[in-house]
């Protein structure tokens, strides 16, 4: 089976779509490929509580980001500064890169 395609990746600026954080931008920190879900950095944060595992490691209340839907979030274009679609462009020495829908720009450094 072939890999899923996302129209986002680790390190993109995103805008989230729905949701309690709706309208918020964050940061990628990672892609779970799986569940179809990605974390963003600061946004949908929640209270995990720990238990101390080992002699020396401390318990207590951790605030950490939860996975967000995929299809809840968008791209924010760097050249624009607008949440947008993308498209696919293959470039003359055959690499293919991610171009903004709304100002034609390309996406991927």
């Amino acid at each position: 089976m072939a890999a899923k395609k996302y129209h986002v990746k680790k390190d993109d600026t995103v805008m989230v779509l729905a949701g309690k954080e709706k309208g918020k931008t964050g940061k990628i920190l990672r892609v779970l490929k799986d569940d179809d879900r990605v974390i963003v950095e600061n946004l949908n944060m929640v209270k995990r509580h720990t238990r101390a595992r080992q002699a020396g490691q401390e318990s207590g209340i951790v605030e950490k980001e939860a996975p967000i839907a995929i299809s809840n979030v968008m791209l924010v274009c760097g050249a624009c500064s607008k949440p947008t679609r993308t498209g696919y462009r293959i470039l003359d020495d055959g690499s293919k890169v991610r171009f903004c829908k709304k100002c034609n720009e390309i996406v991927d450094k």
